[in-house]
């Protein structure tokens, strides 16, 4: 009697194991694949929906908390505070204040000097449409002293920019200091001391 051949077991394809796994619907030719998502992702991501709400509850609905745009206010409010409180000690202390000799300081209020003034004194401090810095005639005072105060307050009604506004107390010291090394220092063709006016024309009387 002949025996009949044990049967293997067919094995499952790869597509026929995934098989199970793939939802119904499909776009495009392509199916999706019905796979669980880890449950710390899940709850991760719960987390996130449950921040978004608070935080809208907490920050917009009941004003529990500072905006970033309140925040910058804030700030700059405290930063517009020490920047006066410096102010008020540099011209407090500019009254007695000597131009620097330090190399770093000159080089600073030099390249400040050249960036800022130049347009209106020239790069060599001759004059343009401000003053000479290099004669010895200065409009609104030759001491150091006098120049800081110019300087930082500016002569709005020639043109000339309150600096103070723009420059830190130590740049206004750096610059003013550069200013004090080129005096006398005679570049070409100066402008001529503002002292120098052209004298006015007499009048004949029986014109």
């Amino acid at each position: 009697m002949r025996m009949k051949p044990k049967l293997q077991p067919m094995r499952k394809t790869m597509t026929e194991e995934n098989e199970p796994l793939l939802l119904d619907h499909e776009a495009d030719g392509i199916r999706e694949l019905d796979n669980q998502l880890p449950r710390w992702w899940v709850w991760l991501f719960n987390a996130t929906i449950f921040f978004a709400g608070a935080y809208m509850l907490y920050y917009h609905v009941f004003d529990r908390g500072l905006l970033m745009e309140d925040e910058y206010r804030l700030e700059m409010a405290e930063g517009e505070k020490l920047k006066q409180a410096a102010l008020e000690r540099f011209e407090k202390e500019m009254m007695n204040m000597q131009p620097s000799q330090d190399p770093e300081v000159l080089a600073e209020g030099k390249q400040i000097f050249l960036t800022n003034c130049a347009p209106c004194h020239r790069a060599d401090g001759g004059g343009q449409v401000g003053p000479n810095l290099c004669d010895d005639y200065w409009i609104h005072g030759s001491e150091f002293k006098d120049n800081l105060r110019t300087i930082s307050n500016g002569v709005p009604e020639k043109g000339m920019v309150t600096w103070k506004t723009l420059l830190k107390p130590t740049q206004i010291y750096a610059v003013a200091s550069y200013i004090y090394t080129l005096r006398g220092s005679n570049p070409p063709n100066p402008k001529p001391p503002e002292n120098q006016a052209p004298a006015e024309p007499e009048v004949n009387p029986y014109e």
